[in-house]
Formats: C-alpha cells, sequence, structure tokens
C-alpha cells in the first residue's frame, strides 16, 4: 500500500517548494534529505547574531514578477543590493566593470573616453572567439582581462583561460555609469531572519526526514509512494553506469572575529591568480550589520572561498557545462525519460546552472504540469 503520493528527495528549493504545491492540491508528500538539515544550500545558520550563508553567498535577485510574488509569501526580503568589490594585488575596482573601474583602471573620466579605450583594446580580437579569453577580451580589452577576469576564472574553474568555452563569460556586466548594482535586476535582496527560515515556512506542515540517504535506502522508499521527485545528481541515481558527469566544488573556511567589520562590504573577489581563495564573504554586510532588532554586532564572521575539482564524497555546486559534459549528460537523460516514475529536477536532476530565480520558475513550471 502506497503511503504518499509523492516522496521528494532533496529539500532544497526546488524540492521544498514542490512539496508545498502539491500539498496545498491535496497530496501526502514525504521529503528526504541525506543533510543533517532542511535548505540544501541555500542553507543559512545563526552564529553570533549573525545569518551565515553555510554554503556559500546567495543574494537573490530576478526580473520575474510571478517569482518574486511567489517567493515573497514566505520571507519578507531587505533591500541588500550586491555591489562587490575586487581586490587585485590591493588594488581594489568596482565590479561590475563600471566608470569607476574604467577611471581606476585607466584614468578616464568621462563614459565616451571610457568606451574609446574599451574599443580600442577589443580590436586585439579580430575573429570569433574560439575560448573564453577572447571572448572576455573581446568584451571589455586586455587590461580588465588580465587583472580582474584571468586569475579570479582560472581559480573558479580550474583551468586556463584559453581552456574554457567562450560562452561562460557572457555573464559579465559592463557599464558605462557609475552603477554599482551587479545584478541590475528589478527585485533582489535576502530573506529577512535567512533562508532556513523562509525554507521552514515552504515545508510547513510536510513530513521530513533528514540524515536520510536516498540511493542507499532507495528500494524501501520507492515503495512508500506513487512517484518520485528526484534532485540529486543524475549520475548517481544511475549508479554512475555511463561514467561520471563533472562539476566544480567549493570548500568554505570560515572564522569568527572579534572586530566589528573585517572588510566593509559581503563580497570581495580576489582576482589574482596567487591568492588561493576566490573570495572572501562577510556575512553580517547581508543584513546591513546588523540584527533582527537594529542593534550593531559587535563580532563578524568571514568565509574564504576556496574552488576546487569535484571528487566523490565533495558538494557538487557547479555543472562543468563543456561539450563532453554535455554529450555525457545526454545520454543520461535518455535514461532518465524512461524513468516513469519519477522527475528529475533542479540544478544537479538537470545538469544545469540554475539561479535561485530560474529554480523557482522551472518547478513552477513543472507544477502546473505534474499537479
Amino acid at each position: 500500500m502506497k503511503k504518499y503520493d509523492y516522496l521528494v528527495v532533496g529539500s532544497g528549493l526546488y524540492g521544498a517548494i514542490f512539496a508545498h504545491e502539491a500539498k496545498a492540491k491535496g497530496k501526502s508528500v514525504l521529503v528526504v534529505d541525506k543533510r543533517p538539515h532542511i535548505a540544501g544550500n541555500v542553507y543559512t545558520e545563526k552564529q553570533e547574531g549573525i545569518n551565515v550563508h553555510m554554503y556559500g553567498a546567495h543574494i537573490f535577485h530576478t526580473n520575474d514578477k510571478k517569482v518574486w510574488n511567489y517567493i515573497t509569501q514566505f520571507a519578507k526580503f531587505n533591500r541588500f543590493t550586491n555591489s562587490p568589490v575586487a581586490n587585485y594585488k590591493g588594488e581594489l575596482y568596482s565590479m561590475p566593470f563600471n566608470m569607476y573601474t574604467f577611471n581606476k583602471m585607466w584614468g578616464v573620466v568621462t563614459p565616451e573616453e571610457a568606451a574609446t579605450k574599451i574599443e580600442e583594446q577589443k580590436k586585439e580580437i579580430i575573429r570569433e572567439p574560439q575560448n573564453l579569453e577572447e571572448q572576455a577580451v573581446s568584451l571589455v580589452g586586455r587590461d580588465i582581462y588580465e587583472k580582474l577576469v584571468k586569475g579570479y576564472t582560472e581559480k573558479q574553474w580550474g583551468r586556463d583561460c584559453k581552456e574554457l568555452p567562450a560562452f561562460i563569460i557572457k555573464r559579465l556586466p559592463v557599464r558605462l555609469t557609475f552603477d554599482n548594482n551587479y545584478f541590475n535586476a528589478l527585485y533582489q535582496g535576502i530573506p529577512i531572519g535567512g533562508y532556513t527560515k523562509m525554507v521552514e515556512n515552504l515545508l510547513d506542515g510536510i513530513e521530513v526526514r533528514l540524515n536520510t540517504d536516498y540511493l542507499e535506502h532507495k528500494a524501501e522508499l520507492d515503495i512508500l509512494a506513487d512517484k518520485v521527485v528526484y534532485t540529486g545528481p543524475i549520475d548517481a541515481y544511475f549508479g554512475f553506469k555511463l561514467g561520471t558527469l563533472e562539476y566544480r566544488s567549493v570548500r568554505f573556511e570560515n572564522e569568527t572575529l572579534d572586530i566589528p567589520n573585517f572588510q566593509g562590504n559581503a563580497a570581495v573577489n580576489y582576482t589574482d591568480r596567487e591568492t588561493p581563495w576566490t573570495r572572501i564573504i562577510e556575512h553580517k554586510w547581508f543584513e546591513f550589520g546588523k540584527d533582527e532588532d537594529g542593534n550593531d554586532l559587535p563580532k563578524t564572521i568571514i568565509s574564504r572561498e576556496y574552488s576546487s575539482e569535484w571528487k566523490a564524497g565533495d558538494e557538487p555546486y557547479y555543472p562543468v557545462n563543456d561539450e563532453k559534459n554535455g554529450a555525457l549528460y545526454a545520454k543520461y537523460k535518455e535514461l532518465a525519460d524512461k524513468e516513469s516514475n519519477v522527475i528529475f529536477g533542479g540544478r544537479l536532476g538537470e545538469y544545469k546552472y540554475y539561479d535561485m530565480d530560474t529554480t523557482i520558475a522551472s518547478v513552477l513550471e513543472l507544477c502546473s504540469i505534474e499537479l
């Protein structure tokens, strides 16, 4: 006798939203997660009065009104705007690349001077860009590429920029204004009280079993439900029988400091190749350095982020969406399509780079078809 309509594997955004919507439609749902906590990679933990982003910075941003209206039912968001700073060997630059960046880089003062300088440097690439380096130089010129793109990107991907596909760098905003808003999205912010609280609200009234590895207990869990929504790695589901998909992983080194302010900004990217970490996050600035009652916090918590090649036992973060992995994923997708009672979703289930807003849009689309 099936006890549940749906077994949802993973309590991250994708799984939690599906479970919430299924319950709202009168379906019975069981959520399992192998971690000791809910919320997947958006999990936040309160330490010293600070909501620490335990799996790296998550800054919500979207231009999709439907997604914004949906997620703000479960949390009130603050007005945090992402304005990272780049540190190149002690020189500080504005990110995104804007007039502050160009002034610091070349001493230019007007948008016209900046545009002329960039155009001059872009001419170096005379063919269709064949790799990330050529793509970046064709977008921002050699100087910005060398100081602000090259080292950071090579640390992030663990590969030389000449070996990386050109399309990765299309996400770089370049502005001839003094606007420091990195995402430039209509809606942006951080849930007040942290992401974990938001996911708790999504999962309200739903049975959740933590410390439960679905793949280790697959047979006994599958018989409990009519259908499975699986948000884990697609290759792991099939026992890696066609080979292993590649990911980049991230390691965090957290430190609590007995000072009120370490770097004066939520995110500082270290763009030279020699500094081993990619960036330092100072979590308190996501909530303007104050606790929920508006008091200044006396201590601060920082996280140094180190990018690494994924290996078994690590947390997979970013799919390596190159040709080789794309071809392997397509084969796994064929197998997945034959699993009539299993839905594969999310960043790992679909081997796809999703931002939070696209994750939400994707699962709401699934709900509209499935429920």
